[in-house]
């Protein structure tokens, strides 16, 4: 007994002298025995003490052992109660009747001690491997409900982040299909202030949460930059830098990213890493494929990363045809992938364009069939039209931006309190970010405005002289001086006004800076010192080299500066 724990033994017999025999036997292998001298009786027995074994005499009167071990079967239900038949029955098709009734073993009379011991070991073996897989059963479940109910919730918050945006456009169609709870695949659009709109879709390395996790801030970053009006670069920057922060090493997304102008009837588009998208040409019938030309979003930092585009202009009826590489990589049941050729294919024997979605669609599940998909599925459409047929944001964007220009002037003046506290060049550039069309200049702009800015200040207001930074000793004086006469100065301004105005394809921006200084010869000055050598002497030359046209005005105290650019909305 150093091997096997006391067991609860059911010795169910209509025989007496069989019955005690093998109790007596049980017991010298020190388990506790419950009797019962026929099947009802056994049943009875088994539903009040809920023995380990059950050793049942096939020919019972009331009810025979056949019908009792199928009500004891009943009665355990998942848990394992071995029940072994006794019996003087030798015939196969007796044998087969106890196993068919839920007898798992037979002991044939007389009864063989060793052999008894040997069986009420194996079993005891068998139940104890058996509660241990419903006991990991049980937790499975539980863990299982867990996930489901954390997955639950997390979809909603992921569904929340990663809306449809305007998707529901009328000139937008698309299909997503999932593998897991989360889509490895996420597609995301929305409407810029100008009224064009801008879609991203992304395939995310792997499934499920892996990839949802990624896609969260893709989606949150997208969403927030492009309803305050930023480029599509700037957008693509950002996002590539949190993924390429957050991600793990070899968790990336490809993504083809487009800003579709509805009023220009422009496309503007990158592709870093999924399939050739097709661009097609509804006049002449015919695609025109957009390779990936660039690596899939969030390997790079930002510094290696090329945000450079593809442009296109298109007819009203255009349309454009992304995907990620579940399509051409569905496979059929011989293992077959689906490829470009056959969805060139498709295209070709298309005669209806409004019909390609569905083709699209249809031909990839007839191929693949009833066999398992390997890869998440997705297809975007988007249809170029008027923008008042794609939705009313558009249209009422296009009649604002389309029709009229915006204009604009502020101006403000920097006093002597404030020139040694107050630096006025980030209040300034946060102006300017505010237009839309300008953040991609952000840097010439901030360089334009803390040199003309400077330049007011130190030569107009402090009245420091240039010619000290011709050398290092002399560059240490400049800024002790400096400091000095900050210090002290008590009277003096700089005045800043500034004026935006944009037309049909950029805008100009006047910068106009007027100082309390005595000005300057600038008849006589240099239109070029950026060639020079020293410490001074090229911020001026920088700023006519970065604006259309620099004009001083007055004794020199005041220069006026024209920055104009084209946009590419």
């Amino acid at each position: 007994m150093n091997d096997v724990r006391r067991l609860k033994i059911l010795v169910a017999d209509d025989t007496d002298t069989d019955r005690l025999i093998l109790e007596s036997i049980v017991r010298k292998e020190g388990h506790h025995v419950v009797s019962a001298c026929n099947g009802l009786e056994a049943i009875q027995v088994y539903s009040a003490e809920k023995p380990d074994i059950v050793l049942l005499d096939a020919l019972m009167p009331e009810l025979d052992g056949f019908g009792a071990a199928r009500k004891i079967k009943e009665l355990a239900g998942d848990e394992l109660v071995p029940i072994i038949f006794l019996t003087s029955l030798s015939d196969t098709e007796s044998l087969v009747q106890c196993l068919d009734a839920g007898g798992d073993d037979f002991l044939s009379k007389p009864y063989n001690r060793i052999i008894l011991q040997a069986k009420i070991k194996s079993f005891n073996r068998m139940r104890e491997m058996h509660s241990t897989m419903l006991t990991q059963r049980n937790q499975i479940v539980q863990y299982n409900n867990r996930l489901l109910q954390e997955q639950t919730v997390a979809k909603h918050v992921f569904d929340n982040v990663a809306h449809s945006g305007c998707l529901n456009a009328s000139n937008v169609r698309y299909f997503l299909s999932s593998l897991a709870v989360f889509n490895g695949d996420v597609l995301v659009a929305a409407m810029r202030p100008n009224g064009s709109m801008m879609v991203l879709l992304g395939d995310f390395t792997g499934h499920g949460l892996p990839a949802a996790i990624g896609a969260m801030p893709l989606a949150s970053t997208f969403y927030g930059m492009v309803s305050k009006g930023f480029s599509m670069t700037d957008i693509l920057r950002e996002i590539n830098g949190k993924l390429k922060n957050i991600l793990p090493v070899g968790i990336f997304c490809c993504a083809t990213m487009m800003d579709i102008n509805f009023r220009k009837k422009r496309l503007k588009i990158w592709n870093g890493g999924l399939p050739d998208c097709f661009v097609y040409h509804h006049q002449e019938g015919n695609i025109t494929p957009v390779k990936s030309t660039h690596l899939p979003l969030g390997v790079l930092s930002n510094r290696a990363f090329k945000d450079n585009c593809e442009y296109f202009e298109l007819q009203k009826e255009d349309r454009i045809f992304v995907w990620s590489d579940g399509i051409h990589e569905a496979r059929n049941a011989d293992g077959d992938m689906f490829g470009e050729e056959r969805l060139k294919a498709v295209f070709s024997r298309n005669s209806n364009p409004e019909l390609l979605f569905n083709d699209i669609i249809e031909s990839v599940q007839q191929f693949v069939g009833s066999g398992e998909k390997d890869d998440d599925l997705s297809l975007l459409e988007i249809r170029m039209d008027e923008p008042a047929r794609v939705n009313s944001f558009a249209k009422e964007a296009s009649d604002k931006f389309g029709n009229s220009e915006i204009e604009w002037t502020m101006g403000f003046e920097v006093k002597p309190t404030s020139f040694k506290v107050f630096d006025p060049l980030p209040m300034l550039l946060n102006v300017l970010m505010e237009v839309p069309s300008l953040r991609a200049f952000s840097s010439t702009l901030y360089t334009i405005l803390a040199e003309l800015y400077t330049n007011a200040l130190e030569h107009g207001v402090l009245k420091l002289d240039s010619e000290l930074k011709k050398t290092p000793d002399g560059f240490s004086d400049y800024y002790e001086l400096r400091e000095q006469r900050i210090n002290q100065v008590t009277e003096g301004f700089v005045r800043i006004n500034i004026s935006h105005k944009t037309n049909e394809n950029g805008g100009l921006l006047k910068v106009r800076i007027e100082d309390s200084g005595d000005g300057f010869d600038h008849q006589q000055r240099s239109t070029d010192n950026l060639t020079s050598f020293g410490y001074s002497g090229r911020g001026i030359a920088l700023v006519e080299k970065l604006c259309g046209t620099v004009t001083y005005l007055g004794c020199g105290n005041i220069v006026e500066v024209a920055f104009s650019w084209v946009s590419d909305d």
